[in-house]
């Protein structure tokens, strides 16, 4: 890049530090401030940006400065605690008493009873005393130690004298003590300063060479300027339109979230009402109004979460009641024969996470008559291991349509309309499900595997579960995973990869996607 390129575009506080530098290599970010007339932040501002062009290099120096605090001042005055202890057991020592009780040490060395336990721990380190029954007696080293050339008593009054000191420049003799006081930081006050020194690079030095002019820039207009004409006076600061753009990483919907955000679009869009319900559930509602006997493997504890708190449920009418019973134990007025057992009432009054949210659309047909199309999107629960495909807790999306017209080939149509939004080619293979007929799955391609998906059930629903809401008209359901769906758009293999909140991954995905990029 030429010189001039480069010298162009230097702001003009960069210029003003280029300056400022060539005066005294050794100039500090405040006296530079008062040289060039800069605010201090526009100095660190420049140096910074200077540094990241490699027109100088900035070294940085960390030092502490430590001083007496009050109480330390205090210490070096009248002592440590420690050290009137040992001249009170010095001063028994010379009256004849060598075994001297705590009280009296407490009272006649002038200490609380905490600097008292305390110091214990210190004399005994130092051999000055020993402890015995609540009893301190003065040791030979004791007797001899001149408290005022204890090293201890040396440091705090150096520190007394020289008020501030920088660690750095402590004499030798008083580092290791520096340590051994860590723990008793009440009796220091540490200030931490940052020293700089700027050195000019090749470059640097190849632009002072070179020299430039220190003037005002104009880096964007203002309307005024424009309508007055003074902006053909302005001088413009010159831009490098290659240089790379810090990355950017905006706020957007989670993955997750934006396909259900589009379902639920995709659903509206082709007229159908949505519905909400809540994740607590009746196994009446969740089971035994979809015509699932109340022996069936889904309803075992290690397949469904039952919830303790509320007990039970309060089941809705007599009526629907009685009728749900009918299904269940003889096939009621459908010429099914039910399942041949006696029908619980008390198993249907229990309180489950609920399995599937079908349970809501049964709810919706009882308080809705057709024609109708609704669907619904909500957390499901089923006690799963967690693996690479697998959460015990997940979402689902949840449909219906009901009218004297809808037939299992208008079910087939409104699917594959869905997925055709959605941007998949599908296919329908026979399923079984306990309540629907016809039923069938699902099945989307996925191009890069070459092969096809299972994503969703679907079928119409059998006479048992209408004939107790009253419902004459055929009913179309369906319903899928979202999970899986998501993982497919997004390139996932492992499920729990939507709930790790990975932000490394999440700042990769565009902020929004188009069905036609599928």
């Amino acid at each position: 890049m030429k010189i001039d390129k480069i010298i162009n575009e230097l702001h003009e506080y960069e210029k003003k530090f280029l300056d400022g530098l060539s005066k005294d290599s050794d100039i500090s970010p405040e006296d530079m401030a008062e040289l060039e007339e800069m605010p201090i932040k526009a100095v660190t501002s420049a140096a910074g940006m200077l540094e990241a062009k490699d027109i100088i290099t900035v070294h940085k120096k960390i030092n502490e400065y430590i001083s007496l605090s009050d109480e330390g001042k205090d210490y070096a005055l009248n002592g440590l605690p420690e050290h009137k202890i040992l001249k009170a057991l010095q001063e028994f020592s010379e009256e004849g008493i060598e075994e001297v009780p705590l009280a009296d040490v407490i009272e006649k060395a002038g200490v609380t009873k905490q600097q008292m336990n305390f110091s214990i721990g210190t004399l005994m380190r130092h051999n000055w005393a020993r402890m015995n029954k609540g009893k301190l007696t003065i040791t030979e080293e004791g007797k001899e130690a001149n408290i005022k050339e204890l090293p201890q008593v040396k440091f705090l009054n150096y520190l007394a004298k020289n008020r501030q000191v920088a660690e750095e420049n402590l004499p030798d003799e008083f580092k290791d003590l520096r340590k051994e006081f860590q723990k008793r930081r009440e009796l220091f006050d540490i200030k931490t300063t940052q020293d700089f020194q700027f050195d000019l690079n090749e470059l640097g030095k190849e632009i002072l060479d070179e020299g430039f002019t220190i003037q005002n820039e104009a880096t964007q207009l203002t309307h005024e300027q424009l309508k007055n004409g003074t902006w053909k006076d302005l001088h413009y600061r010159g831009y490098d339109i290659t240089a790379s753009a810090p990355k950017n990483y905006p706020g957007k919907i989670h993955p997750l979230q934006q396909t259900i955000e589009e379902i639920r679009s995709i659903f509206i869009d082709m007229g159908f009402d949505e519905a909400k319900g809540t994740i607590l559930e009746s196994a009446f509602w969740n089971f035994d109004m979809l015509f699932q006997p109340q022996d069936h493997a889904a309803r075992e504890m290690q397949d469904t979460f039952y919830v303790s708190n509320p007990p039970t449920a309060k089941l809705p009418s007599r009526e629907l009641v009685e009728k749900t019973r009918a299904e269940h134990e003889h096939g009621g007025n459908t010429g099914s024969e039910g399942w041949n057992y006696k029908w619980n009432e008390d198993v249907a009054k229990q309180m489950v996470l609920r399995t599937h949210t079908t349970g809501l659309s049964v709810r919706y047909l009882s308080e809705h008559q057709p024609p109708l199309k609704m669907f619904s999107v909500g957390r499901v629960f089923r006690r799963e291991t967690i693996n690479y495909k697998h959460l015990p807790e997940f979402h689902q999306v949840e449909g219906i349509v009901a009218g004297d017209d809808m037939s299992f080939k208008n079910l087939l149509g409104i699917l594959k309309e869905f997925y055709r939004k959605l941007g998949f080619k599908v296919r329908f293979r026979p399923a079984y499900f306990p309540y629907t007929y016809l039923s069938i799955e699902s099945e989307i391609y996925v191009p890069e595997k070459k092969s096809w998906m299972e994503l969703g059930g679907s079928g119409m629903f059998r006479p048992e579960v209408l004939e107790p809401l009253g419902i004459k008209t055929q009913v179309a359901a369906f319903g899928l995973g979202i999970e899986r769906l998501a993982m497919m758009r997004y390139g996932i293999e492992d499920i729990r990869m939507l709930y790790q909140s990975d932000i490394g991954w999440l700042r990769k995905l565009p902020v929004t996607r188009n069905i036609k990029d599928y």
